[in-house]
């Protein structure tokens, strides 16, 4: 008799239940490209069928696309659909609408057509920030990460104008359909060859801070986190999918330097590793300013909401400090970045609980500093110059130390469930209803 009545309320495949399916497809679509993990795209579609009467639902999330199954009891066919993910670009600001629109239709004050208006809205608003601001970010993170390392001020000024050609070039290859790859070499191949040209014009400027400020800036940070927590929360396919395209980023941005740094070296040009800037071991005013801007600068770029903007800078401030006390006391990098990370991760999540909104929002921005922009640089002048097995161990342990930061954030928030654990979500006690 119970089996029966629950024959009895489950929906046919109606227009209702193909609206629903679309509108949880839609939703995962748009985390997914703006960089959600797929645990959190899994978790949000599955409330939306739930709130809107399909229970029985198999959700299928990869770094391409995002499926849907749905099986109707009474012997009735099965449905699936599938939505491609075809542009994937940070909006931090349109996924936390998405969360707030998500949590609102769990809750069951939302109907179906209201949270299919409130996404067709979301996915109409303007962004948060002007694209010549968000283009000013990206130099600005470079200039700010030249700053880091012990650049002065035009060696800021440098980066910035190397950033920003390097962006611009990728940007007008972007549009003539080159791939990402060689549009990251270049733009890395692009600040290599201001770094030659002041070391090759004698200028007093630390040319070295230069090209590690643009290798900070275009290391995709944000895919770095999103891999490693991916694969470590057991979502293997799109971790590794991830990590390994995270992987070929890194490599175009050494192919572009060490192409550029090889032509120099053949031409004469006096690159060496005698005063190759590195991090100060102790806190300084100009690098704490350094790791804010980096921060912030990383928040503009990703579209976070102003209203994050100022904890992103503290979070910064915070990441970068712990890094250069935990170096004090002798620590290898890895494992600094390790818990510099894990520390962010930890306070970065708990705040983001407390504002109710994704934890990438206010954590990913905040560990930018870490970045192994150094490590990666002298890597390759070691290998240019004919150190070829020091070279290589100097860049796995560039490589190290980005895991480890991904590593290192997961683990934070993974702490911070055991000391604190998440407030259980509740499914509504009550099928709302789904007409407008």
């Amino acid at each position: 008799m119970e089996a029966a009545l629950r024959g009895a309320h489950e929906p046919g495949v109606g227009a209702e239940a193909y609206t629903t399916m679309d509108l949880a497809l839609r939703v995962g679509e748009l985390m997914l490209a703006g960089g959600e993990t797929a645990e959190s795209v899994d978790r949000a579609m599955s409330r939306i069928t739930y709130a809107y009467g399909l229970p029985h639902c198999e959700i299928d999330v990869t770094l391409a696309a995002v499926g849907l199954s749905y099986l109707p009891r009474g012997g009735r066919p099965p449905v699936t659909a599938e939505r491609r993910v075809r542009r994937r670009l940070p909006n931090y600001a349109r996924l936390v609408a998405v969360h707030e629109m998500v949590r609102a239709a769990a809750a069951g004050r939302l109907t179906l057509q209201e949270s299919k208006f409130a996404l067709s809205d979301i996915i109409g608003r303007p962004t948060v920030y002007p694209n010549w601001l968000t283009v000013g970010a990206l130099s600005l993170l470079g200039a700010a990460g030249a700053v880091l390392v012990g650049g002065g001020f035009y060696a800021a000024v440098a980066a910035f104008v190397a950033t920003l050609l390097g962006e611009r070039t990728g940007e007008w290859l972007g549009r003539r359909g080159i791939a990402d790859f060689f549009q990251m070499a270049l733009a890395a191949a692009i600040g290599s060859l201001v770094t030659v040209l002041l070391a090759w014009s004698d200028t007093p400027i630390r040319s070295g801070s230069v090209i590690i400020g643009v290798v900070i800036a275009h290391i995709p940070g944000r895919a770095l986190v999103v891999s490693m927590q991916d694969g470590i929360a057991g979502d293997l396919v799109t971790g590794t999918t991830r990590l390994v395209e995270v992987l070929f980023t890194i490599t175009a941005i050494l192919s572009g330097i060490g192409s550029i740094i090889y032509l120099a070296a053949r031409w004469g040009v006096p690159i060496s590793l005698e005063n190759l800037p590195t991090a100060p071991r102790s806190v300084a005013a100009a690098q704490t300013l350094g790791a804010a801007a980096i921060a912030v600068a990383f928040a503009v770029f990703h579209l976070v909401p102003r209203a994050y903007l100022l904890p992103v800078a503290v979070g910064g401030v915070l990441a970068w400090g712990s890094y250069v006390e935990l170096r004090q006391l002798e620590l290898p990098a890895a494992p600094a970045t390790a818990i510099a990370a894990t520390v962010v991760g930890a306070l970065g999540t708990a705040y983001a609980r407390q504002r109710r909104v994704p934890a990438l929002v206010c954590v990913t921005p905040c560990i930018a500093p870490l970045m192994p922009g150094t490590l990666m640089y002298r890597g390759m002048l070691e290998l240019t110059g004919g150190d070829t097995g020091q070279g290589a161990l100097i860049l796995v342990e560039a490589l190290a130390t980005a895991l480890a930061i991904g590593a290192g954030v997961y683990i934070g928030a993974e702490l911070l469930r055991v000391i604190r654990p998440a407030r259980r979500i509740l499914r509504p006690t009550r099928r709302i209803s789904t007409r407008a």
